[in-house]
């Protein structure tokens, strides 16, 4: 990493570590509490700020809101971990999900991340958005997936760094150990001023950005920031669930997204991280509220194709929303049915065109895949 290169004081320094293996290493300076911010700046923080509320009212009316989040959750975990160089897709979680079958590594990475998420949602009912949680979000994450032998759960204790085999050359080398403790506590009380000073979405964005700088942890660093935006956008009661899959569109500008933040560190360009940052959940926020529209519109239709039967294929269609991909077991255990009685159900919907059949061989699970649902949320 060229010293040279780092020439906004403002936003950090580098600094070298001295003695005969010396490296420079970055140091984040204390994010601002005020910042003048660009027309071009506060025009995308508006319409960031009203897709947001659009998004939010959607997911307070939606019928069955709970339905959306599973492939809500899905579609963010694939993305954010493509971007660290998984292959799984949408529909081979959902298979996995479906068989108990996560042989893949990829597929299991992708299913720490859900679980990860859904346990920072759950614990928010007690615990804020806090180191302590992003830890043990950090444990569950990296459970038995690369990078396990990496200390899930605990902050590094030796120096980190991206794009080389050793930090003299590496593209960024985070804070040292020592530094990294003192920026990662004021990085938390930042997210918890009560004096403010600067919108919400323009605090999110710098606490993004400062996580991603401060690389906490020897792995994972990237999933659990794209995590934390999620998870404090929640907290901060501006989206009701998390219904807002951020990491799809930042894998499709993946290179920006990396660009973006470097130039912040080097050169202080942070208008242009900010107007990246604010486009990415507008752009995200509509297309999350197009494809709730989408989904539901799905459901009505299904139900609509039901109407007069006495079945209760009217609930199974509410499993296959949530959960796309689907065994009959799981149709009779969700419903308390046999699993004649659940088979039935699916071939009801099967001539509805709702769902399609998969066989499998002898002794494995036929699959039932609902397809236009798995399309809503992959495409």
């Amino acid at each position: 990493m060229d010293a040279t290169n780092f020439v906004a004081p403002q936003w950090g320094r580098a600094v070298s570590t001295g003695g005969p293996a010396a490296y420079v290493a970055f140091v984040p300076a204390a994010l601002p509490k005020d910042l003048h911010l660009e027309p071009q700046t506060i025009i995308a923080l508006s319409s960031a700020d009203s897709s947001l509320g659009r998004l939010a009212g959607v997911g307070r009316i939606l019928p069955a809101p709970h339905l959306l989040l599973l492939p809500y959750l899905t579609r963010e975990a694939v993305a954010s971990s493509r971007i660290e160089g998984t292959q799984a897709s949408i529909s081979d979680v959902f298979e996995a999900r479906a068989t108990g079958d996560i042989g893949s590594a990829d597929v299991r990475e992708v299913s720490n991340y859900i679980a990860a998420l859904n346990h920072g949602i759950d614990r928010l009912e007690s615990l804020p958005v806090s180191t302590r949680l992003i830890r043990e979000m950090h444990r569950i994450l990296l459970t038995g997936v690369r990078g396990q032998e990496r200390t899930p759960g605990e902050l590094r204790v030796s120096q980190n760094w991206i794009g080389s085999d050793r930090p003299s050359t590496a593209l960024f080398v985070p804070p040292t150990v020592d530094e990294m403790r003192p920026a990662l506590w004021d990085w938390e009380h930042y997210a918890h001023d009560l004096n403010p000073g600067l919108p919400l979405l323009i605090r999110t964005a710098l606490l993004h950005y400062q996580f991603e700088t401060i690389h906490p942890f020897l792995d994972g660093n990237g999933r659990l920031g794209r995590l934390f935006v999620v998870l404090y956008l929640v907290e901060k009661g501006v989206i009701p669930a998390p219904l807002l899959p951020l990491s799809a569109a930042l894998e499709q500008r993946r290179s920006e997204y990396y660009e973006r933040l470097q130039a912040v560190r080097e050169r202080g360009e942070v208008q242009e991280w900010l107007r990246f940052f604010l486009n990415v959940v507008a752009d995200t926020a509509s297309d999350s509220i197009s494809r709730a529209e989408r989904l539901v519109d799905l459901r009505e239709g299904y139900l609509a194709r039901l109407a007069g039967s006495r079945s209760r294929a009217n609930e199974v269609v509410d499993l296959i929303m949530s959960s796309p991909v689907i065994t009959t077991r799981q149709v009779a255990n969700g419903l308390g049915v046999s699993v004649v009685g659940a088979g039935n159900l699916l071939r009801q919907l099967q001539r509805l065109d709702v769902v399609s059949e998969q066989r499998r061989g002898n002794g494995i699970a036929t699959l039932w895949r609902a397809g236009d649902v798995l399309a809503a949320v992959s495409e």
